[in-house]
C-alpha cells in the first residue's frame, strides 16, 4: 500500500535564567503536493545575546526559512532553495540589524529538511542536530565556535555576521524510526551525548522526553535559554510497481486519431509530426474556436512505465516555465478522459528550415536568434532544468519572428531527481550530433552541455553542416571520441572570421570543463574579436580547399619551369 512521509514532532523551550527567550524554534508540515515535491522543514535558532536584537533575529530567520522555502520553485533542489532563502535572510539580518550596535541581529540556525527518503541538513553556528539510531546518538553537525581559553570561546560562523554566508550542508538517508534531536547550546553545554542518549532510549513518548531533557539541562545549572525538538521518522514514501503503474495509466491511451475527430472537444485538423514515441496534431477547441497543438503518446508504449511517468513530466515541467522564449503548456479547464496534453499554437517555422532557406544567412541575424535562444534557456536554467534536446527541430521561428524553445521531453529537473520512485527513470539522450558527448558516454550533465547544444546550432546556422560531422554515436566510448576532431566552420564558410569560429569552437568542446560556463561569455566572444583565437588559424586546406589547390598547383608549375630551365641550359 501508497505510504507517505509521516513525521511525530515535539518541541519545548524556556527561557531558563534568562529575562526573555531568545531561542526560536519552528517545523512546517505541508499535507498537498508540497510535501512530495518540497518535504517536511523542521529549524531552531539561538539569538546571539551580547547583540541588540537577538530575538528578533533568530524569529526571523525560523519563520523566515520555513516561508520562504516553501515559496521556492518546486524544480529546484533542496540544497539550492536552501542556499537562496538562507542567503536573502542573512543579506536581511545585516541590513536591519541596529546601526549602533556591531552585528546587531545574529542568531545560530539549523534546519532538516526531510524530502522523499533524504534528510537535508543545513547549519550555521553552534546549535546542534543529532541523529538516534539502532540505540546509538551520533552528532551530525560541527560547532561553529573558536576557543580561546577553557573558559572563553566565541562563534566563528553565525547569520548576521558578514555578507558572506558560509553554510554546512549534507544529506543523508533516512530510515524510518530514526530519531533526530535538535538543540541549543543551553542543553548540549551543560548534558553529554550519554545523558540525551539516556533521555531518547526510554520508552516515553517524545514529547515528555523533549520536556524531561529541558528540564534536566535547567538541574544542570544551564545558564542560557534551553530550546530542543525532536523529530521521529514514523513512515517514508513506498509504493510498489503496481501501483505506480496503476496511477500512471488512470488515463488510457488515446485511440488513432484523424482529420475530422474529436476528442474531449478538441477538433483535430491534421497531424504535424509522428514518430516511434509520439503525434502531434493540429487542433481546435471546438467551444472557444482556438487553434492549439496537441501531443499523444505512442501506443508502442502504453504499458511502459518510465515512458509514461516522462511523458506526464514533460506536461509538468511545461506548466512551471513562464517566458515567450519558450513553449506554453496550456492549463485544461474540460476533464480528460485519455493520456495527451495541449500546448500553444506557433504559426511559423523550425530552426532547420530557416536555415535551410538561409545558406548564406547574415552574421547579425545569426546572432539575433542565438541571444533569442539563450533567453529561453536561461529560463530553464534558473529553474534547474536542463534541456538536453536542442536542435534545429525543436526551435521554432514565428511569423513575427519570435523565437521559441519547444519539446520538454528530454528535460531533466533537479528537484524532481532527488524523489524515490520504483520506477527506473528514463535518461533519454537527445538527438546524436546535436547532444553533448558527455551524454553519450553515460556521463551527467550540466548547464554546460546546453551550452555546447547551443554551439551546434550556431555552427549550423552559420554552415548548414555540423562541427564533428556525423560521427557522435550513441554507441560512443573515450577511445572514439578521442578520434574525432573538430571541423573549422570556416571551412564551410570562409567569411566566418576566425575568433568567431574560436569561440564556436570553445563551446563545443568534447570535455565539458572546457566550455564556456555562461551564456553571455559565449555571446561576448562570438561578437567581439577575441586575441587568443586569433592565431589560431584553421589551416588553408580547410579554410579554403580551393586556393589551397591553386597555391599548390602554381607551385608544381613553378617548379616544371624551373626543371625545364635546368634541362634546356
Amino acid at each position: 500500500m501508497h505510504s507517505q512521509l509521516k513525521i511525530s514532532l515535539a518541541q519545548s523551550s524556556d527561557k531558563g535564567i534568562k529575562d526573555q527567550n531568545e531561542d526560536f524554534y519552528g517545523a512546517y508540515l505541508p499535507e498537498d503536493s508540497l510535501l512530495e515535491n518540497k518535504g517536511i522543514a523542521c529549524a531552531i535558532a539561538d539569538g546571539m545575546g551580547s547583540c541588540a536584537n537577538a530575538k528578533e533575529a533568530s524569529e526571523h530567520c525560523v519563520k523566515g526559512f520555513l516561508s520562504d522555502y516553501f515559496s521556492t520553485p518546486e524544480t529546484w533542489t533542496v540544497k539550492t532553495s536552501g542556499a537562496k532563502v538562507l542567503t536573502a535572510i542573512n543579506n536581511w539580518l545585516l541590513s536591519n540589524g541596529d546601526k549602533e550596535h556591531v552585528h546587531g541581529m545574529v542568531t545560530t540556525f539549523s534546519a532538516l529538511v526531510f524530502k522523499s527518503t533524504t534528510a537535508h541538513i543545513f547549519h550555521i553556528g553552534d546549535s546542534r542536530i543529532y541523529r538516534f539510531r539502532n540505540g546509538d546518538l551520533e552528532l551530525l553537525t560541527t560547532d561553529h565556535r573558536v576557543w580561546i581559553s577553557d573558559k572563553k570561546n566565541y562563534l566563528s560562523r553565525a547569520m548576521g555576521i558578514d555578507s558572506h554566508l558560509d553554510i554546512d550542508y549534507k544529506s543523508i538517508a533516512v530510515e524510518k524510526d530514526d530519531i533526530y534531536l535538535m538543540t541549543t547550546d543551553g542543553i548540549h553545554d551543560y548534558l553529554d551525548d550519554q545523558q540525551l542518549k539516556e533521555h531518547l532510549k526510554t520508552d516515553s513518548a517524545i514529547e515528555v522526553q523533549a520536556d524531561k531533557i529541558i528540564m534536566h539541562a535547567l538541574e544542570q545549572k544551564s545558564h542560557d535559554n534551553v530550546t530542543c525538538q525532536i523529530i521521529k521518522i514514523e513512515s517514508l514514501p513506498s509504493q510498489d510497481a503496481n501501483e505506480v503503474y496503476n496511477e500512471l495509466t488512470r488515463l488510457p491511451f488515446p485511440p488513432h486519431l484523424g482529420p475530422g475527430m474529436t476528442m474531449d472537444g478538441f477538433e483535430i485538423l491534421e497531424e504535424v509530426h509522428a514518430s516511434t514515441t509520439s503525434q502531434l496534431y493540429k487542433v481546435r477547441d471546438k467551444e472557444s474556436g482556438e487553434l492549439f497543438m496537441m501531443k499523444t503518446p505512442s501506443v508502442n508504449y502504453s504499458d511502459d512505465p518510465a515512458y509514461i511517468e516522462r511523458f506526464y513530466m514533460e506536461e509538468w515541467a511545461g506548466k512551471r516555465i513562464q517566458s515567450d522564449a519558450v513553449l506554453k503548456i496550456i492549463e485544461q479547464a474540460r476533464q480528460r478522459n485519455f493520456l495527451y496534453f495541449i500546448m500553444e499554437y506557433i504559426d511559423g517555422i523550425t530552426l532547420k528550415q530557416w536555415t535551410e532557406e538561409h545558406p548564406s544567412p547574415d552574421f547579425e541575424q545569426v546572432i539575433d536568434i542565438t541571444n533569442k535562444i539563450i533567453k529561453g534557456l536561461r529560463v530553464f536554467h534558473r529553474l534547474e532544468m536542463l534541456h538536453r534536446d536542442l536542435k534545429p527541430e525543436n526551435i521554432m521561428i514565428t511569423t513575427h519572428g519570435v523565437v521559441k524553445i519547444i519539446d520538454f521531453g528530454s528535460v531533466k529537473i533537479a528537484g524532481i531527481q532527488e524523489i524515490s520512485t520504483p520506477v527506473e527513470r528514463m535518461e533519454l539522450l537527445g538527438t546524436k550530433n546535436y547532444t553533448a558527448p558527455e551524454y553519450l558516454l553515460g556521463m551527467e550533465g550540466s548547464n554546460r552541455s546546453d551550452i555546447y547544444s547551443l554551439g551546434v546550432l550556431v555552427y549550423n546556422m552559420l554552415t548548414g553542416h555540423l562541427p564533428y560531422g556525423d560521427k557522435m554515436s550513441r554507441d560512443l566510448n573515450w577511445r572514439t571520441l578521442n578520434k574525432i576532431k573538430y571541423e573549422s566552420s570556416i571551412k564551410h564558410n570562409p567569411m566566418i572570421p576566425l575568433w568567431m569560429d574560436g569561440a564556436i569552437h570553445k563551446a563545443v568542446k568534447k570535455d565539458q570543463r572546457s566550455r564556456y560556463d555562461t551564456f553571455s561569455e559565449f555571446v561576448f566572444d562570438l561578437t567581439h574579436p577575441k586575441e587568443s583565437f586569433m592565431g589560431h588559424s584553421a589551416p588553408l586546406l580547410e579554410r579554403n580547399p580551393t586556393s589551397f589547390w591553386k597555391i599548390v598547383s602554381g607551385l608544381l608549375l613553378l617548379t616544371n619551369f624551373v626543371w625545364l630551365y635546368i634541362f634546356i641550359s
